[in-house]
């Protein structure tokens, strides 16, 4: 045991929940490549990687650094965490928020996209207002 932590520098656990998870995502990325097509998902795949690297790192790596210098610094992840999840339902939903392809999406649907823009609106209002209440009652708690 003490061998395998002074190789592995954990628990021989660890390199087993590893390795298991690996191999779980090989076999789903194999399967998916079967009914899809392989080229289709590595290129999403790399254009993903492209453009996270290249646009979404710098962007919240300098939002992350503004907000580092607000005051006071509690505050910050009540904005970075209601702004992440909406983020987050932005990017999932975003074809359906913009109704770029309402016709399709109804056809398969039978229903129609209209909602979604107010929808994630008012789940991103309800999320910073959360967050903000539990700043608050925070903050509350911290002057008493």
């Amino acid at each position: 045991m003490a061998r395998v932590r002074a190789l592995y520098g954990t628990t021989p656990l660890h390199l087993i929940a590893l390795a298991t998870s690996l191999a779980l995502t090989a076999y789903a990325a194999l399967k998916i490549a079967e009914t899809s097509g392989a080229l289709s998902i590595g290129l999403w795949l790399v254009g993903a990687a492209l453009v996270h690297d290249l646009v979404l790192f710098p962007l919240y790596t300098l939002l992350g650094r503004l907000a580092g210098r607000a005051r006071p610094r509690r505050a910050v992840n009540h904005v970075r965490v209601p702004a992440l999840l909406s983020g987050l339902l932005l990017l999932m939903f975003l074809p359906l928020i913009l109704s770029l392809a309402p016709d399709s999406y109804r056809s398969a649907t039978g229903l129609l996209p209209t909602p979604y823009l107010e929808r994630w609106l008012v789940l991103t209002a309800a999320l910073f207002l959360a967050s903000g209440l539990l700043y608050a009652l925070r903050a509350r708690r911290a002057a008493h």
